[in-house]
């Protein structure tokens, strides 16, 4: 545990995080233009996330202004900096990476805030970053020293090749991953993901997330991809990875997993991609546990991944397309049209005891956990993984 802050930093983080929080666009986006423009850090980042809208930059302002706003209980976010640790590690996150965040940061800070920022002020926030930072820094070595002492364990960066690869859609594609090696793999957790370095060519390198959609067995590992427009990863799967390429992986990691035990009722929500986790999660059931309800929400038919995966697996399957195609036929292809309906869902759910899992496109998540809400379903019976960069968020 880093030394507590003392009080005269605490006070000059209140009196300045207001000031901070009302230029922190600003700051964020200086904070990216130096990083980005480090060799040694831009391979970390996934750069079609970088831009004036970014979502990722959004995130990390959030954050930055719930750390500043709760600098005298961090405890209060505890989840938050959970998840940056688990996204840290799967992206192999290191102590020597945090001193060029510190710089930047602090340097964002004194460009936007210009002749306020007293040497006190730049002290005082240099400390507060280093005290985050040694929190995620010891989080993060324990997550890397627990992956390597399991069964089928490792640190760092370990060859994988793709043994399988099967179009599930025209869009998404499945790949098994099997250790180069010839070794066990670790169990995950249903629900967590890997992280992957690809090596692009021409001395381009770049870092993914992609959540497991198999249940553990020891052997290997599933990916299912959706290709994206003008993804330059998921472009590379679908056209060039094949049976035989290697990839380098970093152990599972992630806080968004079903654990099934004490659980009375599970549903799983899913929008487009997002169904990969939920796969995982009905793979890995075993007799006895809880009823298992799924539903998934895609575009139409076309977009439809691994339908006959979870309608053998669930207990209870609906699923809604947006826009139906001419060949979708309801009540043998999908259950709605349109969009889920959170009135529905609480009337085909226990919200009085499931706890409900989901994942997909923001927009979707953030209706999904605002409909359950409204039908006063507890935070802590609301899981949920976002895509994209949520590491970042503490709120």
């Amino acid at each position: 545990m880093p030394e507590p802050l003392s009080p005269e930093v605490l006070d000059l983080i209140e009196a300045t995080a207001p000031a901070v929080a009302g230029h922190i666009d600003d700051i964020v986006a200086g904070l990216y233009r130096r990083l980005l423009a480090d060799p040694e850090i831009q391979s970390l980042f996934n750069m079609t996330h970088q831009g004036g809208s970014s979502p990722q930059h959004k995130a990390l302002a959030t954050a930055l202004v719930a750390y500043a706003t709760h600098i005298r209980n961090p405890a209060v976010l505890g989840g938050g900096i959970e998840r940056i640790a688990q996204k840290h590690a799967g992206l192999q996150i290191l102590p020597e990476h945090y001193p060029h965040v510190g710089v930047a940061l602090i340097g964002a800070v004194a460009e936007v805030l210009g002749d306020s920022v007293t040497p006190e002020i730049v002290s005082a926030w240099t400390k507060a970053y280093w005290f985050l930072a040694d929190l995620l820094i010891a989080r993060e070595e324990q997550i890397y020293a627990g992956a390597a002492s399991l069964d089928g364990g490792w640190r760092g960066w370990r060859a994988f090749e793709i043994a399988a690869k099967e179009d599930e859609t025209g869009e998404i594609a499945s790949f098994t991953l099997r250790p180069a090696d010839g070794g066990p793999v670790m169990a995950h957790r249903p629900g967590q993901y890997l992280s992957f370095r690809f090596d692009l060519g021409e001395g381009e390198e770049a870092r993914r997330n992609y959540s497991i959609s198999s249940a553990p067995n020891g052997r290997d590992y599933r990916i299912t991809v959706k290709r994206e427009p003008g993804g330059k990863v998921s472009g590379w799967l679908h056209e060039q990875a094949a049976i035989g390429t290697k990839v380098l992986v970093s152990p599972p990691a992630g806080d968004f997993f079903l654990d099934p035990r004490g659980k009375r009722q599970v549903v799983l929500l899913s929008g487009g991609v997002g169904l990969t986790p939920m796969i995982s999660m009905l793979e890995a059931r075993e007799r006895g546990d809880a009823p298992m309800i799924y539903v998934h929400a895609a575009r139409d038919g076309s977009q439809h991944a691994m339908r006959a995966r979870h309608e053998s697996l669930a207990d209870e399957s609906y699923v809604f397309y947006e826009s139906p195609a001419a060949n979708d036929v309801q009540g043998r292809d999908f259950t709605r049209p349109g969009r889920v309906d959170t009135a529905w869902l609480a009337q085909k759910t226990r919200t009085d005891l499931a706890d409900y899992y989901i994942c997909g496109p923001t927009g979707f998540m953030a209706e999904m956990v605002a409909g359950l809400r409204a039908a006063n379903v507890p935070d802590d019976r609301i899981h949920y993984e976002f895509f994209g960069p949520a590491e970042t968020q503490l709120t």
